[in-house]
């Protein structure tokens, strides 16, 4: 399959205008230079989507939204941490849609609201506050039942939007990277709940490209990632009508979680050293609790010379900036 004929593909399933123009693609001579040489090293800014502070979830609520636009919903759902980008990127999705948002966040209810926090506030969202992650889904659903009462019509986004249609989202990425570069050898990224990742591998593997992707895990293990990655990635195929054969050979599901340290967002030495490099070397900001996680690893990964000189290593920003400001 070519770029082209993959957007043909997806082109049946509406979509927001959300990513109006595709993201840079951009060398990073610097920083490569500080790692001591090793591969080429190149840069994806989806940090710098220009709609509710960019970042991966934004990709992936242009087709989600859409759904739920297309279902006549009048409020979107979702779940996330205090300080979630995807809650965040969901309330601006509402906003942009005339639609209310409601958000599950796990954590006490802050004194100040900062960062994405201040955000959801602005955006208009009606924030509920749940004491652990295990309590997010049962709210959503009490929640969907309470607003039905009421005469409203709610759509539930799962954690992350990664969901197999949120995916489409990046396989619709990998069709607009092929048109700027040639596939590099490796992607190396920040995953959690899969759907990016998914939407990466199904994208590389429809259009047979030679290169791996490697998820660097913010959370979960190994094991349990790739399981969700699969899951998504067969769920891809059915959503596209799709031999599922063809969806699973080519680029591996790979994850390596050996980065997250003591927890999801709780920082590392090499996270800190992560965002202050790619600052100081390359003007690009990361944040504490996905991409400089994700980085670090990249650095461990050049350092240790399991990517090489003649290799060309993409890391895509999913972006979560705003979280320098918590």
């Amino acid at each position: 399959m070519t770029p082209s004929a993959l957007r043909e593909a997806l082109a049946r399933f509406p979509s927001l205008p959300l990513v109006t123009s595709p993201t840079l693609v951009e060398p990073m001579p610097r920083l490569r230079d500080m790692l001591g040489g090793g591969p080429r090293l190149l840069i994806k800014r989806d940090d710098a989507i220009a709609f509710a502070f960019g970042g991966n979830k934004v990709r992936k609520l242009a087709f989600v939204g859409a759904r739920a636009q297309a279902d006549g919903a009048d409020t979107l759902l979702t779940a996330g941490g205090i300080q979630s980008k995807h809650a965040r990127v969901t309330a601006a999705t509402a906003a942009k849609l005339g639609m209310r948002a409601v958000l599950v966040a796990n954590g006490a209810e802050p004194d100040r609201p900062t960062a994405n926090a201040l955000l959801d506030r602005l955006l208009g969202a009606d924030v509920v506050h749940v004491s652990s992650r295990d309590e997010r889904v049962p709210k959503i659903l009490e929640l969907a039942d309470r607003l039905r009462r009421d005469g409203r019509r709610p759509f539930a986004i799962p954690i992350g939007a990664s969901t197999p249609l949120g995916a489409l989202g990046y396989m619709l990425a990998v069709a607009e990277l092929c048109d700027q570069v040639p596939p590099p050898d490796v992607i190396v990224h920040s995953s959690s709940s899969g759907g990016t990742q998914a939407g990466l591998v199904a994208g590389c593997r429809l259009l047979a490209l030679p290169t791996r992707v490697l998820g660097i895990s913010a959370d979960e293990s190994a094991a349990g990632l790739q399981a969700q990655v699969r899951a998504i990635v067969s769920g891809i195929a059915d959503l596209l009508d799709m031999d599922s054969h063809r969806l699973t050979k080519g680029t591996a599901i790979e994850v390596d979680d050996r980065f997250v340290g003591e927890g999801y967002g709780i920082p590392t030495d090499g996270s800190r050293e992560a965002i202050e490099i790619m600052a100081r070397t390359e003007a690009i900001f990361l944040d504490p609790t996905y991409t400089a996680k994700a980085m670090a690893g990249l650095f461990a990964y050049v350092r240790q010379q399991k990517f090489v000189e003649k290799q060309t290593v993409l890391f895509w920003h999913t972006g979560g900036q705003v979280g320098l400001f918590v």
